[in-house]
């Protein structure tokens, strides 16, 4: 397949080749992403810096999403895809470089924020590729295959610094050379992959916005009810006297169902609709806000969490989905683009909110932060339907 044909989503040869090389490219910087949030968390907390000095510039990267993704359908039209990506892998790669010769929280203020920069048009540009070559009839269980792989990436890197600790440069290599091959993967697929699709108007964010508000309000949801969960879960745990090893083993039991079970959701998405799998995603969330409280200290937690890891992210597989079903062409690269800058706030709006609420209200403020998101998205989503 040449570099300029676009392949017909509807076609029933599925590309294994483009797509394979394009989930690698992703999972490989997503392991360096991974990798890369605990380590400068642990360095910084060895220098005794404040937690939230450290979660100040946690934020930095998502801030990066959100700064990048308006310049991003402008960028892949005027530079091509496959030269986007390739570029963005490198400067991650000397960001990253830099970051590990400047041991200073504040000079990583500004460097993580080119991190997320440079990482935003990679996940931009991949989905935009992986949506414009799976065919429809097999869009659902493809792009859950993406997500569960990309899920098991980031849990990889933060796994990786229990083989080179997280003093010296061993981490910091791991992560440079993540990036660097995340280049040379995107060399050796571009002459399989389409252009990025020029036909129809050049969509802006904006008016994206104005075209898909739900599909953003979704992919917020999904973001936030991630970021908060995977931040805050440990002072509820502790608020309720659970021991910081059953903590740490639920939260990787969340992570494992946002990584398995996406095929599943991508699936029952092709068999019964994007929208009804994701109305039911939205209300498995819902009913885990009602059961935690109840069930934290029997054996129920763990296929909850589960579960709850599982349809929490399968908001934004299946939004991923409906973005394929709905646009093409550049209208398809400002939503994935818009999708990005959803994510990014999301991520950074959720934690500081339900933190907020456990303040007011006490530790219940965790579920009862992430159900009212469930409920309000639930809401919106039967408003839509009563409206077709």
């Amino acid at each position: 397949m040449s570099a300029e044909t676009i392949p017909s989503p509807t076609r029933a040869r599925i590309p294994w080749a483009a797509m394979a090389g394009i989930i690698a490219t992703v999972t490989v910087f997503a392991v360096a992403q991974g990798l890369t949030y605990p380590l400068l968390s642990f360095i910084l907390e060895r220098q005794g810096t404040t937690s939230g000095l450290i979660g100040l510039s946690a934020a930095m990267t998502p801030l990066g999403f959100i700064v990048s993704a308006p310049f991003i359908p402008a960028l892949s039209r005027r530079l091509g895809g496959a030269r986007l990506a390739i570029l963005c892998a490198i400067l991650a790669a000397l960001t990253l470089i830099v970051i590990g010769l400047m041991q200073n929280v504040w000079a990583w203020m500004p460097l993580r924020l080119l991190l997320g920069v440079f990482a935003n048009p990679l996940y931009v540009i991949s989905e935009t590729w992986l949506i414009s070559i799976t065919p429809a009839l097999r869009r659902g269980r493809i792009m859950g295959l993406y997500s569960s792989i990309v899920s098991a990436g980031f849990a990889i890197g933060p796994l990786s610094l229990g083989l080179t600790g997280t003093e010296g440069w061993p981490p910091f290599v791991i992560g440079i050379a993540a990036f660097l091959a995340c280049g040379f993967i995107v060399i050796a697929v571009a002459p399989r992959v389409p252009k990025m699709p020029g036909e129809g108007e050049a969509t802006s964010l904006g008016g994206f916005l104005v075209l898909a508000p739900l599909l953003l309000f979704a992919v917020f949801t999904a973001a936030a009810f991630e970021q908060i969960l995977l931040s805050l879960f440990a002072v509820y745990g502790a608020a309720l006297g659970s021991a910081e090893g059953r903590i740490a083993s639920l939260l990787t039991c969340f992570i494992a169902g946002n990584a398995v079970m996406q095929i599943l959701l991508g699936r029952l998405a092709e068999l019964f609709g994007s929208k009804p799998t994701m109305a039911f995603c939205v209300l498995a969330c819902l009913a885990g806000c009602l059961l935690l409280p109840l069930v934290f200290d029997a054996w129920l937690i763990w296929p909850l969490v589960f579960v709850w890891g599982g349809v929490s992210f399968g908001i934004y597989t299946l939004s991923l989905i409906q973005l394929g079903e709905r646009f093409t062409g550049q209208a398809l690269i400002a939503g994935n683009a818009a999708f990005a800058l959803a994510w990014g706030v999301g991520g950074m709006a959720g934690s500081p909110a339900a933190g907020l609420a456990m303040q007011l209200i006490g530790h219940q403020g965790l579920p009862f932060s992430l159900g009212l998101l469930s409920c309000v998205l639930a809401v919106f989503l039967m408003a839509e339907r009563r409206r077709s």
